[in-house]
């Protein structure tokens, strides 16, 4: 089947979807298969050091069938835009659906069932619909979880991606684990923007909210995050009432002398975490203990798709963020796709369940003979 044929017949899948975030996400998809050609960027490149000239010959070589098939019938602008005029150039691709952490407003103490290994998407189908994403307008791309370092082939991952022609921003949320020893090579290979998880400065509660020991292996991938000039190192913190709200000064501290951003997010509901009102902080009286301990905190102006509210403290060099997901939220900017590990579409965080999610890369990859690889 042509790639053209293919988006035909994805619109014919779309009409039989019920879910309104579904049937908005697979709008998305039928313009995928016609999107302008994928070009990728000269491998004499720094970051083409990473494999090797004999790697980049294989990329390349790998994608010329696809780059010559793919139809420019849409413009990017048009294809990304949904039915609320919000254009979506920002997709987040989670690589495994692993973790190496229990924590408490994530997931249960024994964790989550997890697919089969074959039911995930390789490194090749991560980069093929990478590729059509970004040929198609998305320009930021960031890899997530589970914990994305898990994946063995990260750094391949890293590389193939940062390579796509049009990808201004490569960016990772991790919770630093593993991340230390990984570092130098996943910046050499293209990684350009860094969000490091740490609900806690003391190692015993540490303990207690992820279940897993570690503290100290974060705190160090933190300091080598800023040392390798990710500037800023930005540090997600979900603030949970009578667990980690008296922290919240001391989280602001690191700002002081080192580029960081710290980023503190409301409690938010998840399958199987245990959601409780009584544990929700509100971002105003997050941000009213920062005042009353900090002179000259002043609001920022924020891109109009930022989730976050952003602010500067008079003499700290990094800066405080406030992700209100639950107490003013931010949908009419926002801007973001999610590709499960499974290869499922997600429009929305609260979005359809998974089963009922769009099974974009089952769609792309059987509608496509093999040599239109």
């Amino acid at each position: 089947m042509t790639l053209r044929n293919a988006s035909n017949f994805l619109g014919q899948c779309f009409a039989s979807r019920r879910s309104d975030y579904t049937a908005r996400a697979l709008r998305f998809t039928s313009g995928y298969a016609t999107s302008s050609p994928l070009k990728f960027r000269d491998y004499g490149q720094p970051n083409s050091n990473c494999y090797g000239s004999g790697y980049s010959k294989q990329m390349t070589t790998s994608c010329a069938t696809l780059s010559q098939s793919i139809q420019e019938d849409q413009s990017p602008s048009n294809m990304l835009v949904d039915s609320f005029g919000r254009f979506h150039n920002y997709l987040r691709i989670s690589l495994t659906e692993r973790c190496n952490l229990r924590c408490q407003y994530c997931m249960p103490a024994d964790g989550v069932e997890l697919s089969q290994k074959s039911q995930l998407l390789t490194s090749a189908e991560i980069v093929r619909l990478a590729n059509l994403f970004v040929s198609s307008g998305v320009d930021k791309i960031r890899l997530t979880g589970g914990e994305p370092t898990l994946r063995k082939d990260i750094e391949e991952i890293c590389f193939q991606l940062s390579s796509l022609e049009g990808l201004k921003t490569l960016a990772m949320t991790t919770n630093g684990l593993v991340l230390t020893k990984k570092l130098p090579k996943l910046k050499e290979c293209g990684l350009s923007l860094l969000n490091i998880s740490l609900d806690t400065l003391v190692p015993a509660k540490f303990e207690f909210m992820t279940r897993r020991q570690g503290h100290e292996r974060v705190m160090e991938s933190i300091t080598a995050a800023v040392e390798h000039g990710f500037n800023p190192v930005k540090v997600n913190c979900v603030v949970m009432r009578g667990i980690n709200d008296d922290e919240i000064c001391d989280f602001v501290e690191l700002t002081r002398k080192r580029e960081i951003n710290i980023r503190f997010i409301e409690f938010m509901p998840f399958d199987g975490n245990v959601w409780n009102i009584k544990k929700l902080v509100p971002y105003t009286e997050i941000l009213d203990k920062v005042k009353q301990r900090f002179e000259g905190v002043r609001r920022l102006k924020d891109h109009p798709t930022d989730t976050a509210k952003n602010f500067s403290i008079d003499g700290h060099r990094g800066s405080v963020s406030f992700i209100t997901s639950m107490t003013e939220h931010f949908c009419g900017g926002c801007n973001r796709l999610r590709l499960l590990a499974d290869g499922n579409l997600k429009v929305c965080l609260f979005g359809p369940s998974e089963p009922e999610a769009v099974q974009l890369e089952l769609l792309i990859l059987e509608l496509l003979e093999p040599e239109s690889w």
